[in-house]
């Protein structure tokens, strides 16, 4: 399988100098399509209701209020011209029933008192102004209003010089109180608008999803669902199809190579075969054993080259138990008084992977550890989605300058990490990396806690 790297995304720094997204927002604003499709339908309904209510509010519902407020203020206004200019009965009945006849105003003529104490404003305090400010403009006496008191009426006291107004008028009178109406309106057609646009919405965005899930799946060398095929927009139909075109022509090309060079091998393998019986033939002597030695170092070579060309693409996914293939290499790769510690959490830790790739790919790494080294420690974790290993041991490690370079195919390295350890052929980290590459993961190298080289395996599960 060829080693895909993994693609470079700018930063986001680097898009904030760009100008695509402001650098105080992008921390803020969603990552995902569907989320910024949403604020896309969201923000300009939210942005046009605003100002429809701003400009109802402020301009209609303020204009209304005051002249209904002007409209009450006159009433009393000629209430109190009446009381002042005609003489009155004891309990000015015929003024009380005018009134409550012709102006719908209760009133009260109440003995000589101090006004009650001032009461705190409402929050929308939008009636009390403007009341107050026409009785000041118009009458121009001491006054005291109550307009929280009573939900449905108002209460005004005017002090006079012989005695005290009271008027009650209902909220009806000074108040444009039917604009709730308007409002409910607005935000209950809004929402029904945005129900249609997310329900539609969603049924544009599953195709994305569904051919970014079909793409992750075909990057970590699972299968694409069977039920996989172009939905939704043209654009993404289109972008589906390329997919799919893309997705056979990759599979076309590996089961070429892989089938050149398993042509390839037998051939090798019978030439090699054929010098081994030669060899098995010569009597005993120390050219003979020397030749058999370079024989053997030529197809460890070759299977390692095979296996590097090859990538172990083809195999399928299982649910593996990390804790039995890792005690499965520890049984194969242990040399003498080597030793090899797992610390594996919990009973047992099964993921999906590809079973032999991904031993191969362990394998060659713990290898390398047991070789240049007298511990090893594996350490297995998984979070937040992700399988991670950490191989430490305790050898001469690898210099920070040269570990990306050793993943380079056949580059050895043997200065650092000693001569005599017998066939090094420089592919054992090239192909530990594509086949974790293969998976959608990605392998790292760090200096180990234990003094040697920390080599990471992280793995999307």
């Amino acid at each position: 399988m060829v080693a895909i790297p993994k693609p470079t995304w700018p930063s986001r720094k680097r898009i904030s100098k760009l100008g695509v997204v402001p650098g105080f927002l992008s921390g803020v604003l969603p990552k995902g399509l569907y989320a910024r499709a949403l604020i896309i339908i969201i923000a300009p309904v939210v942005l046009l209701q605003s100002v429809v209510a701003f400009v109802f509010m402020e301009r209609h519902w303020e204009t209304v209020t005051r002249r209904l407020s002007d409209a009450t203020t006159r009433d009393i206004a000629m209430l109190l011209g009446v009381y002042e200019s005609y003489p009155h009965d004891d309990k000015y009945q015929k003024l009380i029933k005018l009134a409550q006849s012709k102006l719908n105003l209760s009133l009260q003529i109440l003995p000589p008192q101090d006004l009650p104490p001032t009461r705190p404003k409402p929050f929308f305090d939008l009636l009390d102004r403007t009341l107050s400010k026409e009785i000041r403009k118009q009458i121009g006496k001491p006054f005291w209003i109550d307009t929280v008191g009573r939900s449905h009426l108002v209460e005004i006291r005017i002090k006079l010089k012989d005695a005290v107004m009271r008027i009650l008028a209902r909220r009806s009178q000074t108040y444009a109180s039917n604009s709730h109406i308007f409002l409910l309106w607005m935000v209950g057609t809004s929402l029904v608008l945005l129900t249609v646009a997310i329900l539609f919405l969603r049924n544009q965005i599953k195709p994305i999803l569904r051919l970014s899930q079909a793409a992750e799946r075909f990057g970590k060398g699972q299968s694409t669902p069977p039920d996989f095929r172009p939905r939704g927009a043209r654009e993404v139909r289109q972008a589906a199809l390329s997919f799919m075109e893309m997705r056979n022509r990759i599979e076309r090309q590996i089961e070429q190579r892989t089938t050149m060079l398993a042509g390839v091998s037998h051939d090798l393998r019978t030439i090699l075969t054929r010098l081994k019986l030669q060899l098995a033939m010569f009597d005993e002597s120390e050219e003979a054993r020397e030749m058999l030695a370079d024989v053997d170092e030529m197809q460890a070579m070759l299977e390692d080259y095979m296996a590097f060309a090859r990538g172990d693409s083809s195999e399928e996914s299982s649910s593996v138990n990390v804790r039995q293939l890792l005690q499965e290499i520890r049984k194969q790769t242990i040399r003498g008084k080597k030793e090899i510690t797992l610390n594996i959490p919990g009973d047992s830790i099964v993921v999906p992977l590809r079973r032999h790739a991904f031993k191969r790919a362990v394998t060659n790494v713990i290898s390398n550890a047991v070789r240049f080294s007298h511990h090893v420690s594996v350490d297995v974790t998984k979070t937040n989605g992700w399988l991670t290993l950490r191989v430490d041991d305790d050898g001469p490690g690898i210099p920070e300058e040269e570990r990306e370079e050793v993943f380079r195919p056949f580059y050895r390295l043997d200065n650092a990490r000693g001569q005599d350890t017998g066939i090094n052929t420089g592919l054992g980290l090239s192909i530990a990396r594509d086949i974790v590459r293969g998976h959608g993961g990605d392998i790292a190298l760090k200096e180990s806690k234990m003094g040697g080289l920390q080599v990471i395996i992280r793995i999307p599960v």
